[in-house]
């Protein structure tokens, strides 16, 4: 590697580290004819579901940019060391990263130069070397420039595996105020492009035999939190609005980072992201798309923003005393996703075992169940002999007292959480 090109690395790779949107992809694009690598279900440093740790390379293809959102790294007004990647030289380096084992894929994002078209037409020419060149078969994840032209979007999906485009804030009041060159319309618009064309190559597949592979890992979306004064539940029902409207596979959450001193508008949160609310809202996300809670039973006018001190199943349950305790010998599986402490999995081993017999304490504690919190809230066969009636503030005050969360006690101490 010359210097150089080493030099354009350490630049592009590091503007590339905001960008969080890069996880586990759930495609499954198959070697064939002797090419290069396999996609799996996973990558940048992310666990798949068979326990493998895979990673890729996350690189800017450049990060000059014609726009100046207060927030970003690679803002034009930003007095940094600029670089550009050609075409050529991503391809080789992701072929001789992979050759290396470094890495398992490519993860390609780009700062807007010139125009969106001529931004993502070179993108395009990287993951079509790529491709059809290079028989590269491992996984890709592009970023879709806003703002690009509908025919390149749709040949692009032809050859990625995951594709995203960042609302960049959750409200349209906190954009105008940070990237006021940008609108979610635009960024919408193009969603709506991928959304569209999922569903068009899907219905085909019910006529044809084979149709082409678009964009087989879906698309994601980020937001930036923390830079505005939104609240909670502005973020979350953006992310649950995205959900339903666009079919998302995920939404990131990317704590604010404090990088632009000169905009004295953004808020100063010490050296370190908000990662204790950066991680409710991911908990909250968890919630929505696994444990069946709607995003007004997490955030709403009366509780519009999360509790950091607990997380957000435990704040609902610990608000709805009426719904526990719930008997783990007859609710149903939704209603057993609730009880703080049981996860999706204990959800199931519970209601797969009682089909035996009737369930005990001491065999639900074998199903990895979080009792310290799970029995202030549930019944079993044998729980009137342990568990005392406790009022809602009664139980918080001992869940916190016997284990704080790790985030609590790592985190807080270091950031201002004015939220």
């Amino acid at each position: 590697m010359s210097d150089r090109i080493r030099e354009k690395l350490q630049i592009l790779a590091d503007a590339a580290k905001y960008d969080v949107s890069c996880s586990s992809s759930g495609s499954q694009r198959k070697n064939k004819n002797g090419g290069l690598g396999n996609t799996g279900s996973g990558i940048c440093h992310s666990y798949t579901e068979d326990g493998r740790c895979v990673s890729l390379l996350k690189i800017l293809f450049s990060n000059v940019c014609i726009f100046d959102c207060s927030y970003c790294v690679s803002r034009r007004s930003n007095d940094v060391k600029r670089a550009a990647f050609t075409v050529q030289e991503v391809v080789d380096l992701t072929i001789n990263f992979y050759r290396r084992n470094y890495i398992e894929g490519l993860f390609l994002s780009s700062g807007i130069f010139k125009s969106a078209d001529y931004t993502m037409e070179r993108m395009l020419q990287v993951v079509k070397k790529l491709r059809l060149e290079e028989n590269f078969n491992g996984y890709i994840h592009l970023k879709t420039i806003p703002g690009a032209s509908e025919e390149i979007i749709h040949e692009a999906g032809l050859y990625v595996d995951r594709m995203s485009i960042n609302l960049e804030m959750p409200t349209t009041e906190g954009l105008q105020r940070f990237a006021p060159e940008k609108s979610h319309a635009e960024v919408q618009k193009d969603l709506g492009i991928v959304r569209d064309r999922l569903i068009q190559f899907k219905d085909e597949a019910k006529l044809i035999k084979t149709v082409p592979k678009f964009v087989p890992a879906g698309q994601t979306t980020q937001m930036v939190v923390g830079a505005h004064h939104e609240t909670d539940q502005d973020i979350i029902m953006m992310a649950d609005q995205h959900y339903k409207e666009f079919k998302l596979k995920r939404v990131y959450f990317s704590g604010y980072i404090p990088i632009n001193e000169d905009e004295k508008a953004l808020p100063a949160v010490g050296s370190a992201p908000p990662l204790l609310r950066e991680n409710r809202l991911y908990q909250s996300d968890w919630l929505m798309r696994f444990y069946g809670f709607s995003a007004n039973e997490i955030v709403n006018t009366q509780h519009p923003n999360l509790d950091l001190d607990v997380d957000p199943k435990l704040s609902w349950a610990l608000r709805h005393p009426e719904q526990f305790p719930v008997d783990l010998n007859h609710a149903d599986y939704w209603m057993i996703l609730r009880v703080p402490g049981i996860g999706v999995r204990s959800a199931k081993k519970i209601v797969q075992a009682r089909r035996f017999g009737r369930l005990y304490i001491d065999q639900v504690k074998k199903m990895g169940v979080a009792y310290n919190r799970a029995q202030h809230f549930m019944r079993c066969e044998d729980s009137s002999k342990f568990n005392k009636e406790l009022q809602p503030f009664q139980i918080r005050q001992q869940i916190l007292q016997t284990g704080q969360s790790k985030y609590t006690k790592q985190l807080s101490p270091q950031l201002d959480l004015g939220f």
